[in-house]
């Protein structure tokens, strides 16, 4: 039996898209047990199948580790809304590679987690900060492939993964709203345009890294300059109905800065004040009574293993 504990995340962050990504203090537990069947609990019953994301992704990777996949009764208790951009997806995959390895008789392994996490996901901005924790910036790059085995297609010899990691300012608040209604990541990156201009590639540049030395500094005036896009959310924005009056709500009431949390529906207002937290708080829960409303910190940790409770 084991437990494992995933951190929901946000990213993009605005400027850093499909690069950038961030560990929330909002948690999804996924508990394993060897069994004589498959059954999966605490979830919709929907979720409920063989093509459970984490029991794929277990799978997948015992597959890969060499070993048949093995029946487990599966719990799930998460606390990340479904609504899309706070990572749920990304914390099944991790959760299914990371106990894949536990039960199988191996050590946890970083790097292989975040290889197999991204081959599964498909990108690692989501899933880099739920294995890493922090604020975490990702990309993927060819390597050797002269001890690949020959005529492989394996995506593991041809690129890797490499994230750096970065610790977020204690004192920043990143309130994170999440309508009743979902994004579909379909969707959203059917709006992007294929190209775009030069000039809005070398204005993205900077910004990028202005908003990490402003997450991780508690620089906030560089925040609010640094933290407008020109990649995605100029077009994402049309497919979330209360975008334009909750970013004039929020930075009307304090917020240093406003972005789509991922590709959507969820959004964030981020302000490194306690007093502006709670005012940002009471107008959007006063406007929008249904929405789900946190005030998340970033947490430095990423995924945890534990042993599950008998």
């Amino acid at each position: 039996m084991v437990c494992i504990t995933v951190p929901a995340t946000s990213a993009n962050l605005g400027v850093g898209f499909d690069c950038l990504g961030m560990a929330l203090n909002l948690y999804a537990r996924f508990s394993f047990e060897c069994a004589d069947e498959l059954s999966i609990d605490g979830c919709d019953p929907r979720f409920c199948t063989a093509d459970n994301l984490v029991w794929t992704s277990f799978c997948n990777t015992l597959t890969e580790l060499g070993h048949t996949p093995f029946p487990v009764h599966l719990t799930i208790d998460s606390g990340i809304p479904l609504s899309g951009g706070l990572g749920s997806s990304s914390a099944c995959v991790v959760a299914g590679v990371v106990a894949a390895q536990i039960l199988s008789g191996r050590a946890y392994n970083q790097a292989f987690t975040l290889d197999m996490a991204t081959q599964l996901e498909g990108h690692p901005d989501n899933v880099a900060p739920a294995i890493m924790g922090g604020l975490v910036s990702s990309f993927t790059a060819p390597i050797d492939t002269s001890a690949a085995p020959a005529n492989t297609t394996d995506e593991r010899f041809q690129s890797k993964v490499f994230s750096t990691h970065f610790d977020v300012c204690a004192d920043l608040h990143f309130i994170t709203i999440a309508p009743p209604y979902e994004v579909r990541t379909a969707d959203a990156r059917r709006v992007l345009p294929a190209t775009v201009p030069f000039e809005d590639a070398v204005w993205q540049m900077g910004r990028v890294v202005g908003v990490i030395e402003a997450l991780t500094s508690g620089n906030m005036e560089l925040f609010a300059a640094a933290n407008t896009d020109r990649l995605h959310e100029p077009y994402r924005k049309q497919l979330i109905a209360d975008y334009e009056h909750l970013r004039t709500c929020t930075l009307a009431h304090g917020a240093d800065g406003f972005m789509i949390s991922g590709s959507g529906s969820s959004m964030i207002a981020v302000t490194h004040e306690q007093k502006t937290a709670e005012a940002l708080m009471s107008a959007i829960r006063s406007s929008y009574p249904n929405y789900w409303v946190r005030d998340l910190r970033a947490t430095q940790s990423g995924v945890q293993i534990s042993p599950a409770a008998p």
